[in-house]
C-alpha cells in the first residue's frame, strides 16, 4: 500500500516578520549526478538552469586561461584549419580578445611569415624592425608592404635594423612616382633624418606616444647615443590601442598568435621558425594525442624551449590527459570526432582515395571519440587538480554551446565552422543558388590529406589507401568577426547574466560545488526549445 508523506508545515510555513519562505525543493542535477551515470551527452542534451541576477550582462567578466601562463580576456580561440586561421584571422581574433592558431598545412616557411606578420601588427616598441639601405629602390619597399602590410620603412646607413638610422620612407614618398621609376634609390625620395622627429633611448612608451600623437607623424625611431636604430614606435599602433581595448598581448605589446606543428621529428624545424617568428604557443595537431609520438614532442619542446606555452591533444578521457599533464603540457584540447566536418566517430560509405587508383569507393569506421560535453566534464574536472586549462574544441554551433562548454569546465573554446566563411577566413567567397559562400574542410578530409601536413595528424602520411576522417562542404558568409565575434562575446554575457555568475571563474566554480544545476533534455524538449510552429521565419 502506498502512503502519502506527510508535509512538514513548520518547514515550508512563511517566517510571520520577513515574509519569506524557508523551504525551497532541490530542483535540476549537479554535472556530476547528469555526467557521471554512464551515458555519452551533447550539448544539445541538456539545459542550464537559471539562477539569480543581481548585475547587468556588461559586468560579467570574459577573462579566462587559455595556458598556465596565457589568459585572454575573450575566451575564444580560432582553430588551426586551413579554411580558418591564416593571419588576418589571427591578427583579428586577437584584436577582439581571443587567439588564433595558424594552420601547419602549408611550408614552415609560410606558417612562419604568418605569425611574423602577426606579430609586426600591433607592438609597442618594436625591436628589430624592418629596414632597408639608401641603396634599396622604391620597387623593394613595395615589396616589403606586400609582405608585411607596412611601407613606413627607416632607413639606414648599412640597411641592418641595428644601423646608424640616416632617414625614413613611406608611401607618401613615392605615391606619384610613374611606374618607370620603381628603381630610384632611396636616398632620392626618402625624408632625411634631418626632417625626422626621433627619441633616444631614455623615453617611455608613454612619452613616446605622447610626442607621436603631439608631431602628427607616422613614425617614431628611437636611436641610441650614437645615432643607431634600437627600436621604433608606430602612430597606428596608438589607433590600435583605442579602438581594440581587449587585445591580446604579449610582454612586447605584440598581438598573441598560435600556431600548429604535428608530433612528426621533421617538424622540430618549422617549431623553430615559428619561434624565431615569435609564436607564443603551439598546438601539437594530433586527431588522437595519447601517443607516444606526441609525449617525445612535449618533452623536447619544454626542454629546448622553456618559455613557449605548449597544448596537447585532442583527448576525450582522463586517462589520456594524464600522459599528456605528466608530459608537461601547458594545456589541453578536447575533442574528438564532434566537429561538423569531423566523421572519426561515423560510419558511412564514401570515396576513398588509393595511392595508385584514385577513384576506390568503400566503406569505413573509425567508431572512436566519445561525445562533447560529456569528454569536456571529465577531462577539465581531472586536469583542473594539475593546474592545467582546457580548450573545448568541436561541437560548437551556437553561443549556448559556448556557455554550456565554459560551464562544464572548459576554460575556452576553439571554433572551426562557427568562424569558417567569416571575411577574415582564408579562400574566396562563391556563389550558389543565390547564397554567398565560402569553402569549409576538415583536416582529416582526402581533400586536405593531398598536403603531407594534413596526412601527419592522423598518422597516415605512410598509409597506401588514405581513409578520410572528415569532409569537405561549404558554410554560408557570416561577414567580420569583428561584428561576429562581439555578437558571440553578448551573447555569452547574457548567458552567465541568466546563470548569475559575474564571471567565467564563478560559472567554473558554481559548477564543481553543485550551485549550478543541470537538466537532460528528451528529443522532444529540444524541439519544444528550438523554433516552431512556424511557416517561416527569419532572425531578425
Amino acid at each position: 500500500m502506498n502512503f502519502i508523506q506527510p508535509v512538514d508545515l513548520e518547514k515550508i510555513s512563511n517566517d510571520e516578520e520577513s515574509g519569506e519562505t524557508s523551504y525551497v525543493p532541490e530542483d535540476g542535477l549537479t554535472a556530476t549526478q547528469l555526467l557521471n551515470n554512464g551515458d555519452g551527452l551533447t550539448y544539445n542534451d541538456f539545459l542550464i538552469l537559471p539562477g539569480f541576477i543581481d548585475f547587468s550582462a556588461d559586468q560579467v567578466d570574459m577573462t579566462s586561461a587559455l595556458t598556465k601562463k596565457i589568459s585572454l580576456k575573450t575566451p575564444m580561440v580560432s582553430s588551426p584549419m586551413d579554411t580558418v586561421t591564416e593571419s588576418d584571422m589571427a591578427i583579428g581574433i586577437a584584436l577582439l580578445g581571443g587567439m588564433g592558431f595558424i594552420h601547419a598545412n602549408c611550408t614552415p616557411e609560410k606558417q612562419a611569415s604568418y605569425v611574423r606578420r602577426v606579430k609586426r601588427y600591433e607592438q609597442g616598441f618594436i625591436q628589430n624592425p624592418v629596414t632597408l639601405g639608401p641603396k634599396n629602390t622604391v620597387e623593394d619597399v613595395k615589396l616589403l608592404k606586400t609582405q608585411y602590410g607596412f611601407s613606413g620603412i627607416p632607413i639606414t646607413e648599412d640597411g641592418l635594423s641595428n644601423g646608424r638610422l640616416v632617414g625614413l620612407v613611406s608611401s607618401r614618398d613615392f605615391d606619384f612616382l610613374p611606374c618607370k621609376d620603381k628603381g630610384v634609390l632611396l636616398e632620392k625620395v626618402m625624408t632625411p633624418l634631418s626632417e625626422l622627429i626621433f627619441a633616444d633611448t631614455s623615453v617611455t612608451l608613454a612619452e613616446a606616444n605622447a610626442t607621436l600623437s603631439k608631431s602628427k607623424k607616422g613614425k617614431l625611431p628611437i636611436v641610441d647615443k650614437d645615432g643607431n636604430l634600437v627600436s621604433l614606435i608606430a602612430r597606428t599602433d596608438l589607433k590600435k590601442n583605442r579602438n581594440f581595448p581587449l587585445a591580446s598581448k604579449d610582454d612586447h605589446k605584440q598581438l598573441l598568435c598560435g600556431a600548429a606543428i604535428s608530433t612528426h621529428e621533421e617538424d622540430r624545424h618549422r617549431l623553430s621558425l615559428l619561434v624565431d617568428a615569435g609564436v607564443d604557443a603551439v598546438i601539437l595537431d594530433s586527431s588522437q594525442g595519447n601517443s607516444i609520438y606526441q609525449i617525445e614532442m612535449v618533452k623536447y619542446i619544454k626542454q629546448t624551449y622553456q618559455d613557449l606555452q605548449v597544448i596537447g591533444g585532442n583527448v576525450v578521457t582522463a586517462a589520456q590527459a594524464k600522459n599528456l599533464i605528466d608530459a608537461g603540457v601547458d594545456g589541453l584540447r578536447v575533442g574528438m570526432g564532434s566537429g561538423s566536418i569531423c566523421i572519426t566517430q561515423e560510419e558511412m560509405s564514401n570515396q576513398m582515395t588509393v595511392l595508385a587508383e584514385p577513384h576506390v569507393s568503400g566503406s569505413y569506421l573509425m567508431a572512436v571519440g566519445r561525445p562533447q560535453a560529456t569528454a569536456v566534464y571529465k577531462v577539465a574536472e581531472y586536469a583542473r587538480r594539475f593546474g592545467v586549462p582546457v580548450i573545448a574544441d568541436g561541437g560548437i554551433q551556437n553561443v549556448g554551446h559556448i556557455t554550456k562548454a565554459l560551464a562544464l569546465g572548459a576554460t575556452t573554446v576553439m571554433m572551426g565552422s562557427l568562424l569558417a566563411a567569416t571575411s577574415e577566413s582564408p579562400g574566396e567567397y562563391f556563389y550558389s543558388d543565390g547564397v554567398r559562400l565560402k569553402k569549409y574542410r576538415g583536416m582529416g578530409s582526402i581533400d586536405a590529406m593531398e598536403n603531407r601536413a594534413s596526412q601527419a595528424r592522423y598518422f597516415g602520411e605512410k598509409d597506401k589507401v588514405r581513409v578520410a576522417q572528415g569532409v569537405s562542404g561549404s558554410v554560408q558568409d557570416k561577414g567580420s568577426i569583428h561584428t561576429f565575434i562581439p555578437y558571440l562575446v553578448s551573447g555569452l554575457q547574457h548567458g552567465c547574466q541568466d546563470i548569475g555568475a559575474k564571471s567565467l571563474s564563478q560559472l567554473r566554480s558554481m559548477m564543481y560545488t553543485g550551485e549550478l544545476r543541470l537538466e537532460k533534455r528528451t528529443a522532444s524538449a529540444q524541439v519544444e526549445g528550438g523554433v516552431h510552429g512556424l511557416h517561416r521565419w527569419a532572425m531578425r
